[in-house]
């Protein structure tokens, strides 16, 4: 367990170890800053979960897109205390920019509205950020940057740049009619909590796709602008039937009555307990080595998502039913169900990030056969556009 141990460690051990700092973490960190009754600052649920979003959008452009040039030239644990103060800096800067910046020019932003629904409201950028960066990365293997001869950093800003157009007019057409204050005559295309639910499926499908499944079916397509137009075509089908999907498991899970109780809000919940999965497949796809890697590709694929969604299901009963309301100091929602996953599973996820990728799992020494803690997320990409 200690970082001058030569021996590696076994696999699982690894990954509970990573597990176990994660939580450690996750906890403490929402104790001191989130927690409704512990936290001395009174930011629950927002803005702290605004911030969180950003926080998860500046690790995608700089883990993801990026590949975290310029703070890989830092030993370790330097790289990762600079990582973590440099999200923290971007989220909260960013945060407060939009509330009481924008939010001074547009009432929608405005830090000022009931329930802080102008943080919610800048920070909703994020949900539509996380497709389009993520999916050029684990679907398209940064596909067309690296094929004109481009390296780091210029591949990354490139991504960026390029992908802001497309990202701000899914939020601008899907996302701020949802939450504005007034509309021009007509309502949202999408009610905010479908618009919630059936776009997170689709981050789901492309994390489940890019990453837990090494970008199978879509490397099938053949050439690389082929798998990247497959993959965003696919994952936008495969996103759709894993909202009605999921829907089904979380209203088998939480009884008809408490489904009829949450009326139109039911159709949140696939993103509920998809947040659950993304945690799990990054978790399982960084610290366990995305183990099976033996048993023939089909038989991987399916053991992976079954193993991850099982895990998934698990942490979603788990947290609503007993960790929200006991451990978290949450508020109900109906029923026994309290909290809302969005914001503890978002948070676990971002310090998984920080922790395997930042931190590159510092101390802990990598199994042998599992790739480097400091880049797997980033070769498990490279070789899944195939």
């Amino acid at each position: 367990m200690q970082h001058d141990d030569k021996r590696p460690m076994a696999w699982w051990a690894f990954g509970l170890a990573n597990l176990a700092v994660v939580l450690a973490a996750a906890l403490l960190g929402w104790y001191l800053l989130a927690d409704p009754t512990t936290s001395p600052l009174d930011v629950y649920p927002l803005p702290f979960n605004a911030a969180l979003f950003w926080a998860l959008m500046f690790v995608v452009w700089t883990g993801f897109n990026l590949e975290l040039a310029g703070f890989e030239r830092l030993p370790q644990p330097a790289r990762g205390v600079a990582y973590t103060a440099a999200t923290v800096i971007f989220a909260v800067v960013v945060t407060w920019l939009l509330g009481h910046g924008l939010g001074g020019l547009d009432p929608n932003f405005a830090a000022g509205r009931a329930g802080g629904v102008g943080y919610f409201t800048g920070a909703l950028f994020v949900l539509f950020g996380f497709s389009t960066y993520v999916m050029a990365v684990v679907n398209w293997n940064h596909w067309p940057w690296t094929d004109r001869g481009l390296r780091q950093p210029f591949v990354g800003l490139c991504e960026i740049a390029f992908l802001l157009g497309p990202t701000i007019l899914l939020y601008v057409v899907l996302g701020i009619p949802a939450v504005a204050e007034r509309t021009a005559g007509h309502g949202p295309v999408l009610e905010l909590n479908t618009l919630l639910g059936w776009y997170y499926s689709i981050v789901v499908a492309i994390v489940l796709t890019g990453l837990c499944w090494e970008n199978w079916p879509w490397r099938v397509a053949g050439g690389r602008a082929g798998v990247a137009a497959v993959s965003l075509v696919g994952n936008v089908a495969l996103g759709t039937g894993l909202y009605f999907g999921l829907r089904a498991v979380v209203e088998l899970v939480v009884g008809s009555s408490v489904a009829h109780e949450l009326g139109p809000v039911l159709n949140q919940f696939p993103s509920q307990i998809g947040v659950c999965w993304v945690a799990w497949m990054i978790l399982w796809g960084n610290a366990f080595g995305n183990r099976p890697t033996g048993l023939g590709t089909a038989t991987n694929l399916v053991c992976r998502a079954l193993l991850t969604f099982g895990l998934a299901v698990a942490t979603f009963v788990g947290y609503y039913y007993v960790l929200a309301e006991r451990v978290l100091h949450e508020p109900v929602v109906v029923g026994a169900l309290h909290g809302n996953a969005l914001g503890f599973l978002d948070w676990f996820a971002l310090v998984t990030l920080l922790y395997v990728v930042g931190f590159g799992s510092y101390p802990l020494r990598a199994p042998a056969a599992a790739p480097d803690p400091d880049v797997v997320l980033l070769e498990a990409t490279a070789t899944s556009a195939g």
